[in-house]
Parts: structure tokens; sequence; C-alpha cells
């Protein structure tokens, strides 16, 4: 049995699956969403589809393909639903849910069925545009306004709101609110300055540019959810099994999710009434500390243990998180050492310490095969910019003595001392071998060759090649980090984490 609508009422209810009702499907249309991805349908879709089976929105979404795909479309053979499989842990507990999502009205072609999209653009009830276009997405470019389809995002969305100011004109009802969630900072205001530009190289009119400015709502957002997306083989097998229903479309996700969305206007409150739904929306004037919070307590601490992990013998997150010592590693370094750093910079303590038992429970998800040498793809780049200002910070006394910071940057530049094979690096552990995916791994290499265990670190952080300037005055830092790897070269990671849970964990 397909999944459609046609075929809700004969599935069998034995597993916990959240299946929406018959009045979803006659909701109006509110939303037009750039993307098919599942990071869409995971999180923003989410959210707006557990606010309709609360009566909370009221609203359904029209999505479009930014390319046509061709052949039978399975949005339009399930009449647009799929199943959403949330997994993972929260507050301790194992989580294993189905949700039957019915957000979506239809899935439109930008190639083939633009009119469509700028009728669309033209109904009073549209209030609200997302988007995930990757980061590439929001670029920009030499769109006319008359393309059909313009080649850019930016573009399709000057396209939309002209079409709409010509329908609507420029009134606050006739104003959207706007809500991109790739993955660059200061999103909204960057696509926002896009599209004015792009109706000034337009020459649109002086009363059109000022409706964009003052009447529709760009919001800057952050987006936090691990969506894998397709299930494996086997276990797509299983599943289907389960529920008693084909679906291609089925996708899973974690527990965990997080949409914060920068705005203090009432308006933009009013739009997204999905809010009242899940905690995971954020609606705030400024959400600079949720960047910081998944920053540094989540992708910190990614790229601090990434290298200890994968000396360890440990090859995916959830293998290494069933490690005691592990564990208490991640502990100490979120807890003991970047959240002081947080708190200095005016997040509380308490709010990073209730993220960091969040990142936790997120790395010990079960149904999560995240693997560490994924995680140490351009390795080098991601210590910089995450890592080096908590260094910074522990290092002049906003923490305590940075042990765990310093053990995970022992291990990175031990992970670092690679051999050239080809046109690549490589590291060898316990038989196996790893090919670095790091732009600065000749230059480490080329270090280590110059330089033996008492002057590798110094010789490292004194490189601006590597950091743009020299940090090698770190001295507190420097001095740890020589401790770590030495004990790193003479017994291994396994000893060192270890050791770091007799001297760190009280």
């Amino acid at each position: 049995m397909q999944l459609s609508k046609n075929s809700l009422q004969a599935i069998n209810t034995h597993a916990t699956i959240d299946i929406p009702g018959d009045a979803q499907f006659e909701l109006p249309e509110k939303v037009l969403q750039f993307g098919t991805g599942v990071l869409l349908r995971g999180l923003p879709d989410f959210f707006i589809d557990k606010a309709n089976k609360q009566g909370l929105f009221s609203g359904r979404i029209v999505v479009v393909k930014s390319t046509d795909s061709g052949g039978a479309d399975a949005f339009a053979e399930q009449d647009g639903l799929y199943t959403q499989c949330i997994r993972g842990i929260e507050q301790g507990k194992v989580v294993d849910e189905y949700v039957i999502n019915a957000s979506i009205s239809r899935v439109v072609s930008a190639k083939t069925d633009w009119q469509e999209i700028l009728e669309f653009a033209r109904n009073p009830s549209l209030r609200l545009v997302i988007s995930n276009t990757t980061e590439l997405g929001i670029v920009p470019g030499d769109d006319k306004v008359t393309d059909a389809p313009p080649a850019t995002f930016p573009g399709k969305l000057l396209a939309v709101l002209y079409e709409r100011f010509k329908a609507l004109g420029a009134t606050a009802a006739s104003g959207l609110v706007i809500v991109p969630t790739e993955l660059i900072v200061d999103n909204g205001r960057k696509l926002k300055a896009i599209v004015l530009e792009n109706a000034q190289k337009n020459n649109l009119e002086n009363d059109f540019i000022q409706w964009v400015e003052n009447e529709n709502h760009f919001c800057n957002s952050l987006v936090d959810r691990i969506v894998p997306g397709k299930l494996e083989s086997a276990d797509e097998k299983q599943t289907t099994a389960l529920l008693g229903y084909q679906d291609d479309l089925k996708f899973m996700s974690e527990v965990f999710r997080l949409w914060a969305i920068e705005s203090g206007s009432t308006k933009v409150k009013e739009v997204l009434s999905f809010a009242e739904a899940d905690e995971g929306v954020v609606i705030a004037a400024d959400i600079e500390r949720f960047r910081e919070l998944k920053l540094r307590l989540l992708n910190g601490t990614h790229t601090f243990s990434c290298g200890l992990a994968l000396l360890a013998g440990f090859e995916t997150v959830k293998e290494a998180m069933a490690d005691e010592a592990f564990e208490n590693y991640i502990a100490g370094l979120t807890k003991k050492e970047i959240a002081p750093v947080l708190e200095k910079k005016g997040i509380s303590y308490d709010a990073s310490c209730t993220f960091a038992d969040q990142v936790i429970e997120r790395f010990k998800n079960p149904y999560l095969d995240h693997k560490w040498i994924s995680i140490s793809f351009a390795y080098t780049s991601k210590m910089l910019m995450r890592n080096l200002p908590l260094i910074k910070a522990a290092d002049s006394g906003m923490a305590e003595e940075p042990s765990a910071m310093a053990l995970g940057f022992a291990a990175y530049l031990l992970l670092m001392k690679s051999r050239k094979n080809g046109d690549h690096y490589e590291r060898e552990i316990n038989g196996t071998v790893y090919r670095l995916n790091d732009d600065k791994a000749a230059l480490l290499a080329a270090l280590w060759e110059k330089n033996d265990e008492a002057q590798i670190v110094n010789a490292v952080l004194a490189s601006k090649e590597l950091w743009g300037e020299d940090w090698s005055s770190c001295t507190l830092f420097a001095s740890q980090v020589r401790q770590w790897l030495s004990l790193l070269l003479k017994d291994g990671a396994i000893a060192s984490l270890n050791k770091f849970a007799t001297i760190a964990i009280k």
C-alpha cells in the first residue's frame, strides 16, 4: 500500500504514528517554500504540520523545486504526504516516533510551472516565504524580473515580490515574512540586500523598492537538526514492514530541533503562529546566543574531540560516547571549559549546560552513524573558526585551565602527522589508513618533518600560514598541549582519556 490521502484510513496504528486528519487537507495555502530537501521537510515543515494538527497555524505549503526531475513525482503520487522517522535520545529516554506530515499542498517546478508560482504570488493568503537553497543560493546575479524563471533564488524571490506588488499594491497587508534557512550568518539581511540590488538593476519603481524595504520582513534565522535523509536499506525494509505502507519520501531525523528566527516585529510573530506549537521554534530580537551555543558547544566540541576519537580507534560518534572516559571528556570540555567562556560573553552558565546536556544526548544517539573521519573534513579551518576564540579566552583566565581543549588540540596535531600518497595526505591508525581532507595537511606534515615533539607545538601555534596570526603567546595552553602530546605519543589516546578523567572530572 502506497502512502496517500486515500490510504490514511487503512494505516495500522500499532506503531506510534502521528496521522493527519481530513481537515488538514482543506487548509489554505499560506507558505511558499523554495526547496524540497529533507532539512526543510524535517524542521520548518515539521513545525508547521505540528501546529496545523493543533489548530495553531492553519496553513499549507506550496513547494518550489529548482529543477525539473522529470518522470513520475513522488510528491504528486503521495498527495504531498511523507513520513518523518524521529529517533534519538531526549531527557534520557530513547525516542522512536513516526509522523505523517501533511503540510505540503503541492510541489511545483520553477522550470515548468513558473506562471503557476507567479499566480500564487498574487494570492492574498500567502504570508510566508521559506528557503533552503544552500549557501550558494543567496548570491547576486544578473536575472531579469521578466525571466521565466530567473536563474538565481534572489531573482526568483524578486519576481514573486514584484508580481505581488503589481497585484495587491504597496500595503502592509501585502507584505510577506521571508525566512531563509541557508547556513550563512545574517542570511535574511544578505538576502534582502541582494533583492534590493536586483530591483535597482531591473529599474523597478521606487514605490516597489520602498515596499520591499519597509513592508516585507526579511528575518535572519538559524536551523539546527541532524536530518541524515533516507533510511539504510535494511532499516527501510524493517520500517516499511512496521508501518504497513510504502513511502518513497520517508526519511529520518534526530529528536533535537531548533529554528531560531530573529525579529522583534509583532507582525512576524503573528504570521509565525506555528511557533506556539513547539519550543524548538524561538523568535527573538537577537539570535546571536543561539549561534554561539551551536558553534561553540556543538560544532566546536566535534572539532576538539575528533582527532582524539580517531586516535582512540572510534569510527563513529555513538561508538565513542559508549566509552565512559570519552563521555567524561565531552562533559568536562563542554561544562567546565566552554560554558564558563560563554558565560563571560553574556550567555548564562545554566543555559550553556542545558545545551551541553542536549549535545551529549545527540552524540549518544544510537540511530546515527556519524563518522569521525567525515567530521575531520577541513579540520584546520574548523579549529580556527570554531575553537581559536575559545582557546584564547580560556588561556587568558576566562575559564579553568583548558585541559580538555589542550588534549583535543594535541590530538589534532598528532592526527595531522601524516604522509603524502600521490595527490593527498593520509594517516594510519591501528592498521587503518585514513585520507585527510584538509587544505593545510601539507603544511602541517612539513612542520612535523622540521620539528621534534618538544618544538612542534610552538611551531604550529606560531604559524601565520595556518591561523593568520601567531598565537604562541597562549603560554598556559601551549604548555598543556605539550604535556598531552607527550602522553599521546607515549601511551596513546585511551590512556590519555583515562588520565583526563582522573584529573578533570571531580
